[in-house]
């Protein structure tokens, strides 16, 4: 059976278009009645049963976006982090302090012969993580670049004496720290170096992130 749509648009003076109901719109169609008799929806003098129903518009065909692989937004991020040894000796002394002054504010590290450490340094750089690799970083390539960085010129060295960073500068743990970070950045690539931790001892320890 088949569907039937009636426009009962007509024109008055002069062939103007009456302002058309929700029928001629198409907003209203007509359906034929389930069954042989007549409903209350049915046009008059029709003889076929009808009922108005709205015309619903099209289910959206947008599919939601798919989702990242591996469940994350892009490629991952990590960390990665690497620890050396190294020991050495240095004074605490500020030539910008005299004597006194340099005894009081740092007691017996302050010693004109100077005392020793047996520091530690975690290493952390971080980026996306390979997708062919699977590594931030060749922790191989970490490690040549710190032993450049950081064992050759500080173990088994006298900071004060054997590195000219520390000539002006207060070797302190701070100031190693400092030291570190700004050598590594010779080697490693731009934006890949996140932090530097120096274990003076295992109480007293410096986190240094480029500020």
């Amino acid at each position: 059976m088949t569907r039937r749509y009636r426009s009962r648009a007509n024109t008055a003076d002069g062939g103007a278009s009456r302002l058309k109901s929700p029928l001629d719109l198409g907003l209203i169609s007509e359906y034929p009645a389930s069954g042989g008799g007549r409903n209350r929806g049915s046009l008059e003098g029709s003889g076929k049963s009808t009922s108005k129903r709205p015309l619903r518009c099209p289910e959206s065909t947008q599919a939601d976006p798919p989702g990242p692989k591996g469940g994350g937004g892009g490629r991952r991020r990590a960390r990665v982090s690497r620890l050396v040894s190294f020991s050495a000796t240095h004074r605490l002394h500020s030539k910008s302090l005299s004597n006194e002054e340099n005894l009081k504010l740092f007691g017996k590290c302050n010693n004109p012969n100077g005392h020793g450490h047996n520091y530690k340094v975690v290493v952390t750089v971080h980026g996306e993580i390979d997708p062919v690799t699977g590594m931030v970083m060749n922790l191989t390539d970490l490690k040549e670049y710190m032993e450049e960085a950081i064992m050759k010129p500080l173990d088994h060295k006298n900071l004060d004496l054997d590195v000219p960073y520390f000539a002006d500068v207060v070797s302190t743990t701070e100031n190693v720290a400092v030291y570190i970070w700004e050598n590594l950045q010779k080697f490693l690539p731009l934006g890949v170096l996140y932090k530097v931790k120096v274990y003076e001892t295992d109480n007293n320890i410096v986190v240094y992130k480029g500020e």
